[in-house]
């Protein structure tokens, strides 16, 4: 049998990278050891988070499949940093962990061109470095002319707990043995990666009085930009918050040997940003207490996750720092924390596309390519699937820039800077993050997504009347006028806000920081939804702002604009710094601009190389 596209890995990207490639007509082979693992999450079952939540608003955008997954599957809601400004806003949902999967599941199997096959696979194909296929391991061969491998941990795991070392992946599964090291023979670098979870707890043997009750918003969100909500804010399910403390703290550092981490056991590196509870006593000793969430698995079992408390200790000290926790004093661990270590290739060896650049038509997505968490691997799995299409239709690959999107930036991250750490997307990586918005991905890439033929013409309509509403409001805005009345001016006087001229634009009013949409509405109706007014005030009240980092923007894209020949031989430039040179040949930027954000090119060593791409190449 022979397939235009086989992925390799049904988790969140394969997932993503599995469904665009099929939904652009490529007769598409999904491998995964386990069909009723799709999707799996291992670790917390949530979506979104902080920057993570508008990833998935972007992958919605650009017709992934995640959002919609997740609007079906969770039981609460709320939107992170909602107090804060516009550009640190993220959703975060609690999804059903069973339930996430069956509906994933559903999804791909209605997929036309989409095949799903249990298997493991042990090699890949590869005849003058170009992919041909894979043999599974019972050495079945089954060609492609394109493959994406979206192995997340499975590369050669190990799952610790103190100093008992298991070979297999998470849930005690079979591991994949050999293709990290056919991989390596091939020519690719390979790191050992850390991550982890913590224990699991039986609900009924919480005390739930101990503990503080963290609600869902009881305003309604989606993370897609077409589907309506379908749960009822009545019906949210509560989480938990609650605290480490000194006895919590004196038992880790008591048996900080025993850790897998701090023993010595571990090989592989952790995430900084996520990192266990072990670490996190003794990076931050200073801090009496650390916060924990308890958050429920699913609605279908009596299981919780405490969120914050991942660790590597043995059993026997599991027990110990979970029943030190006010309101588990008593509680039964169902399933006690590991950290898993795994296999990955180094980042540098991919272009921007996901296409690498020792085997053509190869493709990598997810944690393979060094990054943590569910968001970035279905970003990852999503780009990689519309590339290997483009790339098998001898199109130019779709590749994000920067200022376009946190997928942009994802990427970008790992190609230039490369990874030594699983890789977490954060709001700080973006220095545009002003534009980069939760309320506006469909405004920065459903253009996009209709170009690409990633969505349906029904949601491409849906962004059409949604881009409109927007118009209109702004229209609205600029033209109707707030006249002044005694009623008017009583409003202002007991707000202490500063009476306007008579007949002042409602748009000039809205600048003023201390003026609402929703003031405004008090006094003259607005018939407009509450998201297309979000969005039209954040624009308009950030709007210096917004020119500003659009100027930067603009001296961006004209280094992006001079590219770099493929075939640039950097031995040949003078004067070039030996830590620049060696950098540049082996990353080999497509453009000056990617060239300026290699970690150790100096400004100096960027003028140089435009000064000598002017003088070989004519390139200004």
């Amino acid at each position: 049998m022979n397939y235009d596209i086989i992925v390799v890995g049904g988790g969140h990207a394969g997932c993503e990278a599995a469904h665009i490639a099929a939904f652009l007509g490529k007769k598409t082979l999904l491998i995964t050891m386990n069909k009723n693992n799709i999707a799996d999450m291992p670790c917390n079952p949530s979506i979104g988070g902080t920057a993570k939540g508008v990833i998935v608003r972007d992958i919605d955008a650009l017709g992934g499949l995640m959002g919609k997954v997740a609007d079906e599957s969770h039981f609460q809601i709320k939107m992170l940093n909602s107090k804060k400004g516009p550009a640190v806003r993220s959703l975060r949902c609690q999804a059903d962990k069973i339930t996430y999967p069956q509906n994933m599941l559903k999804k791909l199997e209605a997929t036309n061109n989409l095949t799903i096959k249990e298997a493991l696979v042990e090699d890949i194909i590869v005849k003058d470095n170009k992919i041909k296929g894979i043999i599974l391991s019972n050495q079945e061969k089954i060609m492609c002319n394109s493959l994406i491998l979206t192995t997340g941990t499975y590369l050669k795991s190990n799952i610790l707990r103190g100093d008992v070392s298991l070979e297999g992946g998470p849930h005690g599964e079979k591991r994949s043995n050999f293709l990290s090291d056919n991989l390596k023979k091939l020519g690719f670098t390979i790191q050992r990666l850390k991550t982890g979870t913590p224990p699991r707890i039986k609900a009924s043997s919480i005390d739930f009085t101990k503990c503080s009750p963290e609600y869902g918003d009881n305003i309604y969100y989606t993370f897609s930009h077409d589907d309506e909500p379908i749960y009822k804010i009545e019906d949210q399910q509560k989480c938990y918050l609650i605290y480490t403390n000194n006895k919590t703290h004196q038992i880790i550092l008591d048996n900080l040997d025993k850790s897998s981490m701090y023993g010595g056991y571990v090989t592989g590196v952790g995430p900084r940003y996520c990192p266990s509870i072990e670490d996190k006593i003794v990076r931050f000793k200073d801090k009496e207490r650390h916060q924990l969430f308890l958050e429920p698995e699913s609605m279908y079992y009596d299981e919780w996750y405490i969120q914050g408390f991942s660790t590597s200790m043995p059993e026997d000290v599991q027990d110990q720092m979970v029943h030190s926790l006010e309101g588990l004093e008593t509680s039964i661990i169902t399933k006690y924390a590991y950290a898993i270590e795994y296999d990955a290739i180094d980042p540098l060896q991919l272009n921007p596309s996901l296409e690498t650049k020792i085997i053509e038509n190869l493709f990598t997505a997810g944690q393979i390519n060094g990054t943590s968490g569910y968001e970035e691997a279905a970003a990852q799995g999503l780009i990689a699937g519309i590339n290997a299409s483009r790339k098998l239709e001898e199109k130019e690959p779709f590749i994000l820039k920067r200022n376009e999107s946190y997928i942009g930036v994802l990427i970008d991250d790992l190609v230039t800077k490369g990874t030594q750490e699983p890789y977490r997307m954060l709001t700080s990586r973006a220095e545009y993050r002003l534009l980069l918005r939760h309320d506006n991905a469909d405004l920065r890439l459903r253009e996009y997504a209709h170009t690409l033929g990633t969505i349906t013409s029904e949601m491409y309509e849906n962004y059409q009347n949604h881009l409109a509403e927007i118009n209109n409001l702004k229209e609205f805005l600029k033209t109707t006028k707030l006249e002044i009345n005694l009623e008017i001016k009583e409003k202002f006087k007991n707000n202490d806000f500063s009476l306007p001229l008579n007949k002042t634009p409602l748009i000039e009013l809205l600048k003023r920081p201390e003026i609402t949409m929703e003031f405004l509405d008090e006094m003259i109706n607005i018939p407009f939804d509450n998201s297309i007014k979000d969005i039209v005030s954040i624009d308009i009240k950030y709007e210096g702002y917004i020119v500003k980092t659009k100027k930067e923007i603009e001296k961006m894209l004209k280094l992006e604009e001079k590219q770099i020949p493929k075939d640039i031989d950097y031995k040949k430039i003078k004067n070039l710094a030996s830590e620049a040179r060696d950098k540049l040949e082996r990353i080999r930027p497509i453009s000056i601009g990617q060239a300026s954000r290699i970690s150790g090119v100096n400004p100096a060593d960027i003028s140089i190389l435009a000064v000598y791409l002017k003088k070989e190449y004519n390139n200004d």
